[in-house]
């Protein structure tokens, strides 16, 4: 195995910053909708900032998993661009699309009539009544989401990154710009409040999801894909090995990402301060958590790539050098939280009390970032090996055999509060982290 400075781990950094970058920062851009939400709404109250919270807590969880499933696409697509099996991806193309377009309505309708358990959380009714007729709005733009996703996992295991960058950027800019008229009511449009926030959010979606259909429809690229396209002779073995992929993938982040959510109702029994709190660290920690993630991604598609030359050690340099990238950028992401830590916060409130313990909650997410980011990116390793039913019961013991029962313990039952909520999920993160790594170094050497 060469040393991790040697040429072929050179090239490695090389290759997968080049695939990865434009896929980072389309990451970025889906968590930025609700970052940009999170503080702009914080302009007009803090229970509307704890409303915003309270619906993502179950939003988020429908959101993780529909772009986990169309993770189930992309090494499947890198595997047969590898060996130029065209046919094999054109029925990849077909069978995402729809899908991603069944799974986009379902999610919807699941969490539409899903919404009113809400009021079982014991939280403040004023934060519930504004909370639900938000995540409704929200869980509408999961469909033209979802139809995004399945164009875009496509693309990119194919190695054209950065479109959905683009398509994201702009969609990005265009939901600032109609929350800044659609929230505060500038230009002749009406003072909407929270619910311009996620009106908006939608808007921005469809427009996203109707470019990438334009560009992958129209490209010369995807002729190829087309070329005697139609919707029958609908594959069951083929959904069926789609979804063995996809489903794990997105149960991986509903685990994760279900840890946090749950977390947000137990901090909702100590105080809409603490609620707005862990919305506003969470916004930020949620930031570099979605830069690794497309780094995850692109790992999975390298070593899918590699998976379908056949080659042990290419497979191995690919996942490793990943491991090395995102350990290193995320580390300097932990210090970048230290020394900020006291200023971050006013992007989003100007509550003194949501500042305070928003600035405890971020140094604690400095050092959960090392374990956050070397674990997402274990899981797009091992996703590229077609690896995913083990990790899935890995991220279901950490997430929710220790770091929920730790986070209620020393959160709730100690009454250390909500720094103890976060103290309980770094535990499951960091235990994760640790298992993916050695899952992947073993089954990378059975190759």
């Amino acid at each position: 195995m060469p040393s991790f400075l040697s040429k072929a781990y050179k090239e490695s950094y090389r290759k997968t910053f080049l695939l990865s970058y434009p896929v980072i920062i389309g990451q970025l851009g889906h968590i930025m909708v609700g970052v940009v939400d999170t503080a702009m709404v914080g302009r007009v109250g803090t229970v509307e900032q704890a409303a915003v919270a309270l619906s993502n807590s179950l939003y988020l969880l429908v959101l993780v998993f529909g772009i986990g499933v169309s993770y189930g696409i992309t090494p499947l697509v890198a595997a047969a661009d590898s060996s130029k099996n065209y046919s094999a991806n054109a029925n990849l193309l077909k069978h995402g699309i729809i899908i991603n377009t069944i799974l986009g309505v379902l999610l919807f309708l699941f969490l539409f009539l899903l919404s009113p358990i809400l009021n079982l959380f014991h939280q403040q009714q004023q934060v519930v009544d504004l909370a639900i007729p938000f995540l409704n709005v929200m869980m509408l733009g999961m469909i033209p989401l979802c139809i995004f996703s399945g164009f875009k996992q496509f693309t990119e295991g194919l190695s054209f990154t950065k479109i959905a960058m683009l398509l994201t950027i702009a969609s990005n800019l265009i939901n600032i710009l109609l929350n800044y008229l659609m929230i505060f009511g500038h230009c002749g449009f009406p003072k909407m409040g929270l619910m311009g926030s996620c009106w908006a959010s939608f808007i921005s979606r469809v427009l996203m999801a109707v470019a990438m259909f334009i560009y992958v429809y129209y490209n010369k690229h995807f002729k190829i894909y087309w070329n005697g396209f139609t919707f029958k002779n609908i594959s069951f073995d083929l959904t069926k090995k789609i979804l063995a992929i996809g489903i794990p993938s997105g149960l991986q982040w509903v685990f994760e990402v279900g840890a946090f959510s749950f977390a947000i109702i137990m901090i909702g029994w100590i105080s809409p301060q603490a609620q707005a709190a862990h919305l506003v660290a969470l916004s930020i920690a949620s930031v570099t958590y979605m830069m690794a993630s497309g780094l995850s991604a692109a790992t999975s598609v390298r070593v899918g790539n590699q998976l379908g030359l056949k080659s042990r050690e290419g497979i191995r340099i690919a996942g490793f050098s990943s491991f090395i990238m995102v350990f290193a950028f995320m580390g300097l992401m932990a210090i970048s939280f230290i020394s900020f830590k006291n200023y971050l916060p006013y992007f989003f409130t100007k509550e003194a009390e949501v500042i305070k313990i928003a600035s405890s909650l971020i140094v604690i997410a400095a050092f959960f970032q090392l374990s956050d980011g070397i674990q997402v990116v274990g899981l797009g390793a091992l996703r590229g090996l077609k690896d995913v039913k083990v990790p899935t019961i890995i991220t279901l013991i950490a997430y929710w055999g220790i770091g929920l029962p730790m986070s209620y313990f020393l959160g709730i039952r100690s009454n250390i509060g909500v720094q103890g909520v976060w103290y309980g999920l770094s535990l499951g993160l960091a235990f994760t982290a640790v298992f993916l790594f050695l899952r992947f170094n073993y089954v990378s050497k059975r190759i």
